[in-house]
Formats: structure tokens, C-alpha cells, sequence
């Protein structure tokens, strides 16, 4: 019997249903049942008004960008399958990533404050055989995104946002001058469509034409109490060799009602890789000695599942005119990180400034708006750390490697300093601090990086150097985004979307996302 079913009085009453509801999940990818209906259609028929000028389906990340360009005057309305909610369990974030939401008028300073229900200091990373790591104010925060998004909302809807609940997007319609959506039985129209409907996005799926993912992080945990006091995160943390063909993470956090504790993998979606059941297991097995309690004295909150697939065609680029993907949609995040709240946080200026231009400039052919999801090396050259934290289905490999590897690149980033730890740990990727590292690490410690070459292969490595340079060309390019800003009123609607995108794509693709500077409007 698994450790699980023996434990399953001690669950809340849910906790089964949304484990095999993720588990199956998991199962269709590995089996290649990936579902590409086609969910966008084109016609050639002008549309003779249209209701919205845009139009989000989506709306757990969907309402940050929504009440962002409603706050800027644009008319948007929010399509939800659906509860238009924030869920319960905390988004564990950085306080410098949230600055946005004051700064474009979504939330008061007050108002910030109560969505801050958690801080706390140091967090930890930690390796068996070496000295744990700590750093301060990275993923410290916990925000309540019951809070969060209940007031979001009501502001989008003071602005003059409209929302529909309990509704799906079931057909989208690309005409020569709008979109079309059908909706269950609601028809509207609009200028541009955002799919903000997450990983498993339907429309998503039809873009990538049934493609399997690259790569997958599976993730269990819980939120529970009866652990020791304890005011300290977890933000990567290892306490076992690989095993069952892959390498265990932790993370922890204290929240405002217990601790939550998360264990997460990264692999392939092999037939043969286990089921998310088997990892919850693996998870109360190994609970006990991680956080030092039994779990007999734990009460247990909630219980959380996730499966995040992750592609090397990333960000996903519209193939279609007025439609745009963003957030877990079109991950826009590291194949290393399952964020996707940190990376809207980093992402919404640009977004918000992108699509507020791109109407105006009347910029909605596909060609148009993939500038506002352009090639972002920052973010591909982290699919080579991907690679070499996962181990191949019948790949045979030393059980420390991965462990000697990591702690042999932290070590080496704790050492350089706090700007080059802290921006990594943030799924911020910089060509400096990138070079400085893997400098340090192959001098100091050849033995844990030597075996990394046959480890991730040939192959992997050159498309990584290839990405590795490109960040480094987007780092010598990134202070034009700052010399040529000023010059951007000087151009027309048109030019200047073009301009400020590119400029906006060396910016971010340099991994300069959370430098407080940003083009004037």
C-alpha cells in the first residue's frame, strides 16, 4: 500500500481528485496525447464593428495585464472558464519583482502591503557535503493571490473592464480587421486576442502542432502544520543522490497558516517515467529526515501537484495575425523555473507598453506582434542547466553528479558576490555573471564540471554556446535601450512599436528584466 493511501485521513478531502486530475495530465504527455484541435480558424470576411479592442481568455494571470491596460484606457474584457479567483496557497516572490504593480497604478502602497501575507529571512541552498548557501529578500514574499487578484479585479471592473465567468473559449476567429470569439453562447469581437490560458492552453497546443515538450518539471507538496518553528526558506535544496532516473529538489517556505514544502524534478516525458503518485509518495518518504519531523505530527493544509512542460521553441511566437500568447502560454519563462507569476511581475511593463503601441500603431499581423515575444538567449541558454539537472531514461550516470555539479556553481556564485547569486536565483540570467561563474567553476573545480560534457552532450552544448554568445551580443547591445529611448518620440506610431520592441527584446534578452529604468511614453 503507498505511503499516500495509508495517510489519506490525514488529507483534505480533495487532495486525491486533483492529484490523479494532474496525473493524468502527466500521462497524456508521456503518452504523446497531446491534444491540437483547432482552436483558430482564419476567414476572410470583414467584421463591421467590434465590441472590444482586446480580448483576454484566461484569467488567473490574465486580470494583472487586463487591469493594466484598462487602467490605460484600453477596452478589455477578461474570459474565464471558471471563478475569476486567486487560489489559496501563497506565490512566493521577491519584494523588488512586485514594485511594478505600483508603479502602473494597480495597487496602492496600502494595498500591496495587505497582499503581503509572509516575509521572511534568510532563504537556504543546500547540498549534502557542503556548506549551505544563504541569501536574503530572494522569494521571501508570499503573496495572497486570494487577495490579490479579488482586488485587481474589482478595479478592472471600476475602470470599465468587463468579465465573464464560467465561460470557455471555444473558437477563435482571425478576420481581416478583428477577432471573433465564441464563447459557449457568448459571441464577441475584438481587435487583438491574448491567450493567457497557461501551459495546457488548447490554442497553445494547436501552435506547436501536438508537439512534445522538451522538457517537464513535475512537482508535489504540501502546506502544513506541526513543524518546529522555523522562519527560514528553502530555495533549492538537495538531501539524496539521483535515483528512479532523476535528481530531487527541495523548497520551502513558511506561510501565513504552516510551512509549505515542495519536492520537484526536471526530466523528459518518456513512456516509462514514473507517475506524479509515485512522487507524491516519494515525497512523504523522504519529508520525515528533509524537515525533521514525523509525519504523524503534521496537519496537513493542503496538498499541491503540478506538471509544467516546458519546449525549446520558447518564447512561443504567434503564427497568427491578432493573436498573442503570453505568460505560461507562451513560456516565457526558464525551462529551470515554474514562476510564471515572477515572470509576469517582470514582463508586465513591457507587455503593457507593447500592446498599448501595437494598437495604437494598428501593429496586429503576426509578424507584428511576435516582436512583443521575441528570441530571448537569457532564457535558452538555461535549457543546458535544465538538461544537465535531469538524467535520460536509460541513461546510466555517477548518483552525485548533478549534486557535485550544482554545489560546485553555487559555491563559485556565492563567491562572486550578491549580483551575480541573487539575479540566477531569480530566474534572471546575465552574460557577466554567467561568464564569471562557469570561469570560476572550471578552475576550481574541474572534477564536478569535466563529466557535464558527455553528461548533456555534444549537441546540447554547442546550441548552448551558440545561445551563450547571442547573450553575450545582447549584452553589448542592451545600453541602446537606454541611449536611444529618448529618440523614440521622434518617431511615428509605427516606427517607434518597432523600435522600442527591439530595443525593449535587448533588454530583456540580456536579462536585464529588473533594471528600473523603462521607456517614456
Amino acid at each position: 500500500m503507498s505511503i499516500a493511501l495509508d495517510m489519506a485521513a490525514q488529507f483534505p478531502a480533495d487532495t486525491f481528485a486533483n492529484l490523479d486530475r494532474v496525473d493524468k495530465m502527466w500521462q497524456n504527455l508521456r503518452n504523446g496525447q497531446i491534444s491540437s484541435r483547432e482552436m483558430v480558424v482564419s476567414s476572410s470576411e470583414y467584421l463591421k464593428t467590434t465590441d472590444f479592442e482586446i480580448a483576454i481568455a484566461g484569467g488567473t494571470l490574465g486580470i494583472i495585464l487586463a487591469a493594466a491596460l484598462q487602467r490605460r484606457g484600453l477596452k478589455v474584457v477578461v474570459i474565464e472558464r471558471g471563478e475569476l479567483k486567486g487560489r489559496v496557497q501563497e506565490w512566493n516572490i521577491s519584494r523588488s519583482e512586485l514594485a511594478v504593480l505600483v508603479e502602473l497604478e494597480l495597487l496602492s502602497e496600502q494595498e500591496l502591503a495587505i497582499a503581503i501575507v509572509t516575509e521572511y529571512n534568510p532563504a537556504r541552498i543546500s547540498f549534502p557535503n557542503t556548506p549551505d548557501i544563504w541569501v536574503r529578500d530572494v522569494l521571501n514574499i508570499g503573496v495572497d493571490p486570494v487577495y490579490l487578484l479579488a482586488t485587481l479585479k474589482a478595479k478592472f471592473l471600476a475602470d470599465g473592464g468587463k468579465v465573464l465567468e464560467f465561460t470557455t473559449c471555444d473558437r477563435v476567429t482571425v478576420h481581416p480587421n478583428g477577432i471573433s470569439i465564441s464563447a459557449g453562447a457568448v459571441a464577441l469581437t475584438s481587435k487583438l486576442f491574448i491567450d493567457a490560458m497557461g501551459h495546457f492552453s488548447p490554442l497553445a497546443a494547436q501552435a506547436r502542432a501536438g508537439v512534445q515538450p522538451e522538457g517537464i518539471c513535475l512537482v508535489v507538496g504540501s502546506c502544513a502544520t506541526g513543524f518546529a518553528h522555523n522562519e527560514t526558506g528553502d530555495i533549492f535544496a538537495s538531501i539524496t543522490p539521483s535515483q528512479h532516473q532523476c535528481q530531487y529538489f527541495w523548497e520551502a517556505f513558511p506561510a501565513h497558516d504552516g510551512r509549505t514544502t515542495y519536492l520537484f524534478t526536471y526530466m523528459d516525458a518518456h513512456p516509462d517515467r514514473f507517475s506524479l503518485a509515485f512522487l507524491f509518495d516519494e515525497y512523504l518518504r523522504l519529508l520525515p529526515t528533509y524537515q525533521q519531523v514525523e509525519l504523524a505530527r503534521l496537519n496537513f493544509q493542503r496538498c499541491l501537484f503540478g506538471c509544467f512542460p516546458s519546449y525549446r521553441d520558447s518564447p512561443l511566437q504567434t503564427p497568427w495575425d491578432r493573436v498573442l500568447l503570453i505568460g505560461d502560454s507562451s513560456g516565457s519563462q526558464s525551462p529551470v523555473s515554474f514562476g510564471g507569476f515572477g515572470a509576469m511581475m517582470r514582463h508586465l511593463t513591457r507587455l503593457t507598453d507593447g500592446i498599448e503601441m501595437a494598437i495604437a500603431a494598428d501593429a496586429f499581423g503576426a509578424k507584428d506582434l511576435q516582436l512583443l515575444q521575441p528570441y530571448q538567449p537569457n532564457i535558452a541558454v538555461t535549457w543546458m542547466f535544465q538538461r544537465a539537472m535531469s538524467v535520460g531514461i536509460k541513461q546510466q550516470v555517477n548518483p552525485d553528479l548533478i549534486n557535485n555539479l550544482l554545489a560546485a556553481v553555487f559555491q563559485s556564485m556565492q563567491s562572486l558576490g550578491d549580483d551575480v547569486l541573487r539575479p540566477f536565483l531569480q530566474d534572471v540570467v546575465q552574460f557577466p555573471a554567467l561568464s564569471r561563474t562557469l570561469f570560476q567553476t572550471s578552475i576550481t573545480s574541474p572534477q564536478a564540471t569535466i563529466p557535464i560534457v558527455p553528461h548533456v552532450g555534444i549537441v546540447t552544448l554547442i546550441d548552448w554556446l551558440i545561445n551563450y554568445l547571442n547573450l553575450g551580443a545582447y549584452s553589448g547591445l542592451y545600453p541602446l535601450t537606454k541611449l536611444l529611448a529618448p529618440l523614440l518620440d521622434r518617431l511615428d506610431p509605427v516606427q517607434r512599436y518597432y523600435y522600442q520592441q527591439r530595443l525593449q527584446a535587448y533588454r530583456y534578452g540580456a536579462g536585464r528584466d529588473l533594471d528600473r529604468h523603462h521607456f517614456k511614453q
